[in-house]
């Protein structure tokens, strides 16, 4: 079964001007390369795929990467339709004619293909932060938008391409991730309308669900019970708004057997805490380096925090890289969030 995807709205952020030349730049090329941020997430692998996809049954040539040394899929995400697009970023077009980046909010995000970004010919962004630096010579970015899938959808539409039931698997995955499964401020009725869309095709929440959100090894549960030993409550920081943190180590990891990318729940579970805004998962990843997760329930603006020290994301949601060790990165950090 397959639907037609067109929104019943203009995303009010990109110019009509900008939809039709992103429409004639793909329909002018035969062969497209695609790109998402490093460490990918749902929104930026399933948006990717989900295009890409769609642009292989349009009759393209598609190859599709992201910029990590490391080139494995997350776990959770490994049941995305579509994975045999991906090739390491060494097997990426060095020049491409036309590269399209998907949730990638700065050059940076894209680690290892930075050189082709920078060589390409056309580089269309996709994006939804409103930390987005206006990288790229065409971008399509709409702050507004609850998930760059969003994006995907209308130009998917503007294309006049069919989505199928792998296709929509995709994109329903980036939305319900970046709408963490409609419970963020950021979900509106079209959101709601876009979903249904996608679930008239067939496509299988039950399953989606239980891929991102009820699954992981048993060693989780010891790295889980490690970072919440060590978690602290700062109850009284920012005049009441109240903070929580704490840090996963790669000790935390190697002793429980358990790949970095299986502890990105974490913070979804220290973020409940009541009466505090401000949730900070910091989690060391094999090099040594640390990712910085935040979240806000709205009366602190963790984007902006976030972007101030080399990161970016949304108001609510937001993160960053330093090799700083976990006291000194959230002495700064309590600093840019003040």
């Amino acid at each position: 079964m397959t639907s037609d995807l067109r929104s019943d709205r203009v995303l009010p952020a990109v110019a009509e001007g900008d939809w039709e030349r992103a429409v004639a730049l793909v329909r002018g090329h035969d062969e497209i390369a695609l790109a998402c941020h490093v460490t990918p997430d749902g929104d930026a692998l399933g948006s990717m795929l989900g295009f890409g996809q769609a642009l292989r049954q349009a009759g393209k040539r598609v190859v599709a990467s992201f910029g990590d040394r490391t080139f494995v899929v997350p776990r959770l995400l490994r049941f995305l339709p579509g994975q045999d697009l991906l090739v390491p970023p060494g097997e990426f077009p060095v020049a491409p004619d036309l590269m399209i980046t998907f949730d990638a909010s700065t050059r940076a995000r894209l680690g290892l293909l930075i050189p082709a970004a920078e060589a390409a010919g056309e580089l269309v962004v996709v994006d939804h932060h409103a930390s987005n630096t206006g990288f790229g010579s065409l971008h399509l970015v709409d702050p507004v938008a609850a998930a760059t899938s969003v994006l995907v959808e209308e130009l998917i539409g503007r294309l006049g391409l069919a989505v199928d039931k792998p296709i929509a698997t995709c994109l329903y995955a980036a939305l319900v991730t970046d709408t963490g499964s409609f419970r963020y401020a950021s979900t509106t009725p079209a959101v709601h309308a876009m979903a249904g869309r996608l679930l008239a095709t067939g496509l299988n929440p039950d399953t989606i669900a239980r891929e991102l959100w009820d699954r992981s090894p048993f060693g989780y549960l010891r790295v889980l019970g490690a970072a919440l030993s060590r978690a602290v409550l700062e109850p009284e920081w920012a005049g009441g708004a109240g903070l929580v943190w704490t840090c996963v180590t790669r000790r935390d990891r190697a002793l429980a057997a358990l790949p970095y990318d299986e502890v990105e729940g974490v913070i979804d579970v220290i973020r409940k805490v009541d009466g505090v805004d401000v949730a900070v998962v910091l989690k060391e990843d094999d090099a040594g380096g640390w990712n910085v997760s935040t979240r806000s329930k709205g009366a602190v603006d963790v984007g902006r925090a976030c972007a101030a020290l080399g990161g970016g994301g949304h108001p609510g949601a937001a993160g960053f890289f330093t090799t700083e060790p976990p006291d000194q990165t959230m002495a700064r950090l309590r600093e840019m969030l003040s």
